[in-house]
């Protein structure tokens, strides 16, 4: 059977977004659309209230521009508006102001279409999305990876107060086309910051990769360096991180070591004592008492163990130095624990998609699209935090612009870069 010949190249630009999305309903926005001044008094207002929505050289005025039709949805209408204050080139810019009913490229609406999309968090085949919703299945792709091209950590983190100083970071395997691929992930704050495809796991991808949040961290501050990083160990890893970011401090994961001693000893008569014994390492109140207590684990595993099981002590035992890192900085992750919570359901979604196919790019949209749907879809009703917080991206910002997760959503992309691949011809 003929081959198709996808791309392996990876190149994305992200340019300012001209697109102000507000929660507007429908009938309150058919009735302001035809009133200038009704319309423009809801902008002022709204600048003042949320002025991160807006471009910042609004303050200095605007006009009205003019008003776009369309011809996929003419009964919807759109104004534009005109800054006064002049860009870099001299010219005055010009931003839509859009309602968040209604979706990007104007493509439908936003309460039909959100259904679909919720689904497609959880790796539900577009042919399905087909059949219970209607149109065609590539018509519920481009809808997705049109998501994945806004800024994933200006989306989520609508303050530069809000970045973190304590990350965490892990490489998902995966596969592109039958091949071995890794999807390194930056979490922080129970969000999915940072969701990057990389073909091989080496320094230099890893670096790409992850070079991804940093530039759109620094979108946000221009200035913004992280204190920590959890990481399993990995030195490539570690390596992009240090690139990265030549400040920061590498936290190695507790949990990862302890793992590798489950791995080689669970079936042993001496393993519930020997995992009492590592997890009261981990718990130690201070440095002193972390010491004494991989002191004494050492002391009880001679004689007692040989092969691997005591190849494994011995390898906790020898990395105490890069663990009491974390007594310095109470703040940070001692284990991965938060980045595997995400990370599992990243998986189920990609095995029930049976992971990527088709080009490098359209992978790269997939999954930041499903990392800006994991923060912004509402929790389970039965979990308790629901009570509190509607979604990830609620708890960290700590406020919502609509009860909506996919109004939210559309609503914290205005004003972020959006990315665009230019393939060479």
């Amino acid at each position: 059977m003929p081959q198709r010949n996808c791309s392996k190249e990876k190149q994305l630009i992200a340019k300012p977004s001209k697109r102000v999305i507000l929660p507007l309903p429908q009938k309150i926005y058919t009735h302001m659309i035809d009133d200038p001044q009704t319309y423009r008094d809801y902008l002022d207002t709204m600048f003042v209230e949320c002025p991160e929505l807006f471009p910042s050289d609004l303050q200095a005025g605007y006009t009205w521009h003019d008003m776009l039709h369309s011809k996929k949805m003419p009964e919807i209408r759109l104004r534009r508006i005109k800054l006064k204050s002049r860009s870099i080139n001299g010219k005055h810019q010009v931003f839509t102001i859009a309602p968040s009913f209604v979706m990007p490229y104007m493509t439908g609406y936003t309460d039909e279409i959100e259904k679909a999309l919720f689904l497609r968090g959880f790796g539900v085949p577009y042919w399905v999305l087909t059949v219970v919703f209607g149109h065609n299945d590539m018509y519920w792709e481009r809808h997705v990876e049109r998501l994945g091209r806004y800024d994933l950590v200006g989306t989520t983190i609508k303050s530069a107060e809000k970045l973190p100083q304590h990350l965490l970071a892990d490489e998902k395997h995966t596969r592109l086309n039958g091949d071995k691929a890794y999807i390194a992930t930056t979490v922080a704050q129970d969000c999915v910051l940072g969701a990057s495809v990389a073909l091989k796991a080496d320094t230099p991808q890893l670096t790409e990769a992850y070079g991804h949040f940093k530039q759109e961290a620094r979108r946000l501050k221009l200035t913004y360096q992280p204190t920590t990083v959890n990481t399993d160990g990995w030195s490539p890893t570690i390596k992009a991180w240090l690139a990265l970011f030549p400040q920061i401090i590498i936290i190695r994961c507790f949990l990862h070591a302890y793992l590798s001693i489950r791995s080689c000893c669970k079936r042993l008569d001496d393993f519930p004592e020997l995992c009492n014994k590592v997890w009261t390492i981990y718990h130690a109140a201070n440095e002193i008492n972390f010491y004494r207590e991989v002191a004494e684990l050492y002391a009880w595993s001679q004689g007692r163990f040989q092969g691997t099981v005591k190849t494994a002590i011995h390898k906790l035992c020898s990395k105490t130095g890069e663990f009491l890192l974390a007594f310095q900085y109470p703040e940070a992750y001692r284990t991965s624990n938060m980045i595997d919570r995400h990370m599992e359901p990243m998986h189920r979604c990609l095995y029930s998609a049976r992971y990527f196919h088709g080009h490098l790019m359209s992978a790269e949209f997939q999954i930041r699209a499903w990392s800006l749907m994991h923060n912004f879809r509402q929790y389970c009703p039965r979990s308790k935090i629901r009570k509190q917080y509607q979604s990830p991206a609620h708890q960290l910002n700590g406020f919502v612009y609509h009860h909506n997760w996919l109004h939210n959503l559309l609503i914290s992309t205005s004003g972020q870069a959006i990315y665009a691949h230019h393939r060479k011809r």
